[in-house]
């Protein structure tokens, strides 16, 4: 049954990576100006606008693994830098836990304890006490080395808590999420285009900062010690 849940992953996977190539869904999808529609309907209705873009970002960070940079991009573009970085954050998340859920289901089970044989694995992500959890994902989430989609499905396959994993993700995509948000917000607003940019840019150095801080004294080390 356990390799029954991945093999079956696998085929969905496969099908969903050769309807991908024949209808070129990336493809559209990673491209800004064919989402334009959405700014035209955020004038006639907000709401429904926020829900086509949210199920759009759903699917593309589950099933198609676009990069969330994309997503959020767009959702400077056509909702601004405040409801742009509200919107593209919600998405994100949840689309971050379906995956979780679905790498929980399908995954865990076949995965986890080949997983657990490698003792910087074991100790980073299957700790029975739970203390690095939320240190993991902060680390996970800021530093660029670690592919956002990938994660999603791979922290399924661990024992961390829904509950941590959804709330810690939600807080620590939330400054890259502004960055490149605010970023894109300040190049089509001519008005407040330096503001907006002088915020992406402080946001980028306390992101990168950060990040390579935890690279340096955490992530690097702990490989060196293997």
């Amino acid at each position: 049954m356990k390799n029954k849940k991945m093999w079956i992953f696998i085929g969905i996977i496969v099908l969903i990576l050769v309807l991908n190539h024949i209808f070129g869904w990336s493809a559209y999808l990673g491209n800004t100006e064919n989402l334009k529609f959405l700014e035209n309907m955020v004038q006639d209705n907000l709401l429904l606008a926020v829900l086509i873009y949210t199920v759009l970002t759903i699917v593309s960070c589950v099933i198609l693994a676009l990069p969330g940079v994309t997503f959020a991009i767009i959702a400077g573009l056509v909702f601004g830098p405040v409801l742009g970085t509200i919107c593209c954050s919600v998405a994100t998340t949840l689309g971050a836990m379906v995956a979780f859920v679905v790498g929980r289901f399908f995954l865990q089970d076949s995965i986890k304890p080949m997983a657990m044989k490698n003792k910087y694995l074991k100790k980073w992500l299957f700790d029975e006490t739970g203390s690095n959890e939320i240190f993991i994902l902060m680390i996970t989430r800021l530093v660029p080395l670690f592919p956002y989609n990938l994660q999603n499905f791979a922290y399924g396959v661990t024992d961390i808590k829904f509950s941590t994993y959804s709330i810690c993700s939600l807080i620590f995509m939330l400054p890259g999420t502004a960055m490149y948000t605010v970023g894109t917000a300040g190049l089509a607003d001519k008005e407040n285009r330096i503001l907006y940019i002088g915020i992406a840019l402080v946001l980028a150095v306390v992101v990168m900062g950060l990040g390579a801080f935890l690279k340096k004294h955490y992530v690097q080390e702990e490989q060196s010690e293997e």
